[in-house]
């Protein structure tokens, strides 16, 4: 019987909301914004990859290409920084409309 590699292990436990909410939330508060942004890549490909993240949303596939490579690390590391001055981080959540 084959067995399944790490990362098919992790892309089918992603696609659950809650899963994908606690791995963000993990990788936001224990990672580097590089490692979360690979995080984030992680729960993208769970749910359908790039092509139907750039459909669901407003950015074309080359800018959602763009938002979660390391060109996009210079926004986020700014917010964090923010964030953390003022006592605060970022925890993730199932959106409840789309759990409905």
């Amino acid at each position: 019987m084959p067995t399944k590699d790490y990362s098919e292990f992790l892309r089918e436990q992603l696609q659950d909301p809650e899963m994908a909410a606690e791995y963000l939330s993990a990788a936001i508060e224990d990672s580097s914004v590089d490692e979360f942004l690979l995080a984030l890549q992680d729960v993208t490909e769970a749910c359908g990859g790039i092509g139907v993240l750039a459909h669901l949303t407003e950015p074309n596939r080359q800018n959602a290409y763009k938002m979660l490579s390391e060109d996009g690390t210079s926004a986020l590391t700014s917010l964090l920084s923010v964030l953390r001055a003022v006592g605060l981080t970022i925890k993730f959540s199932p959106d409840e409309k789309e759990a409905a």
